[in-house]
């Protein structure tokens, strides 16, 4: 098969061939359709989240499986499925306590001494995630795969696999908003308008949306915001503050910026809750880098990070958010080759927040020939 590889950071991902295995007992060999673009791929990219090379980036994946191990019952052939980056072992403390979004089990990499699930020539390839998405195939453990309605359009299915499910969960399962509260989001991309429409579920009474895109706050409108305020214009914190006579319950901060988490735990009001969503790239203070990181807050304010997803079949699935997802961006994958221009425009308008989430949908074999190459070089 073809794959998106990264050899090097801060370089082109590289069009390659791939040896895909087949699959083992436990494990799920599926067709990538459609992979979502997370800002997290660009952090590897460019540095900010250390991970061995060569690797296969993309972790938000939809799929139909071609075939099972000898071990699955939960998939069939056919199957449609959506990735998960949270695969669970089902036997460790924090699966038996019910916790098992905070498992990070040996599953996701097969044992040592098996041979890769990806390799080119005898040399191993690292899946991200465990899923690889950026690639014609997916091979993964049946538990970073979970099986979704066939009516479900897969280039939108794939969101949920990672923003739609962090900005959800946050709010639904980390925060708990409550009934007529208010909540602050920060950054209105796929995340930070997932969590705004998880705090609309919940009842919030005041949600305001800032961001520095006077477009992303008219869509955070439309999906249920109460409140815009734009970062370009003034003082966030102060701007929120005045809205709100005061700070809010809840603020979810989804870019991973270092200011922006400060202005998070600003805004809060007197026993308000901080919910570090975003990923903080780098090592600024000593931590372990692509880590969210606490930041200094005033007192009676709490941090949470916001690290419990929204299981899977929950309110996406069943009907509670638009039938349109956050508008996002979609590229129909063709067997034309990638333009350099294309790639260093995709990334640099993503960075810049001109993307909501770039999406890849696949309609030839040669799938993630574009998806590298159009979206993270």
């Amino acid at each position: 098969m073809q794959a998106a590889v990264m050899r090097a950071e801060h370089a082109p991902l590289e069009i390659e061939d791939v040896k895909i295995d087949r699959p083992g007992p436990h494990e799920v060999l599926t067709r990538t359709v459609a992979s979502g673009i997370c800002h997290s791929d660009l952090h590897v990219i460019e540095g900010g989240i250390p991970m061995p090379v060569p690797c296969v980036l993309g972790h938000e994946p939809a799929g139909i499986v071609e075939e099972v191990g000898s071990e699955v019952r939960d998939f069939q052939k056919g199957d449609h499925v959506i990735g998960c980056l949270n695969a669970w072992c089902g036997s460790c403390e924090f699966c038996l306590r019910g916790q098992p979004y905070l498992c990070m089990p040996d599953i996701i990499r097969r044992p040592e001494g098996e041979p890769p699930r990806l390799s080119r020539d005898g040399e191993s390839i690292m899946p991200f995630g465990g899923l690889a998405s950026f690639a014609e195939y997916m091979l993964t453990h049946e538990r970073a795969l979970v099986k979704i309605r066939d009516d479900i359009p897969l280039d939108r299915a794939a969101l949920i696999g990672c923003g739609v499910t962090t900005g959800l969960g946050a709010a639904l399962r980390t925060a708990r908003v409550e009934p007529g509260s208010s909540v602050a989001i920060i950054g209105c991309g796929g995340v930070g308008l997932s969590a705004l429409q998880g705090s609309r579920i919940a009842g919030a009474g005041r949600i305001v949306a800032v961001d520095n895109q006077a477009w992303k706050l008219e869509l955070a409108r439309d999906m249920g915001a109460t409140d815009a305020v734009d970062a370009s214009e003034g003082n966030p914190v102060e701007q929120v503050q005045e809205l709100l006579g005061g700070g809010v319950d809840y603020a979810f901060e989804c870019i991973g910026l270092r200011p922006t988490i400060q202005q998070a735990v600003a805004m809060l009001k007197k026993g308000g809750a901080a919910l570090l969503v975003g990923v903080l790239p780098g090592d600024p203070d000593g931590g372990a880098p692509g880590r969210r990181h606490h930041a200094a807050g005033e007192a009676g304010a709490r941090l949470v990070h916001g690290l419990e997803p929204l299981p899977h079949r929950h309110a996406a699935l069943r009907g509670l958010l638009p039938r349109r997802p956050a508008q996002a961006r979609r590229d129909d994958l063709t067997t034309d080759p990638p333009r350099g221009g294309q790639s260093g425009a995709r990334r640099d308008a993503q960075g810049r927040g001109g993307a909501l989430r770039d999406r890849l949908r696949a309609l030839s074999p040669r799938s993630c020939l574009q998806a590298g190459a159009r979206a993270c070089q």
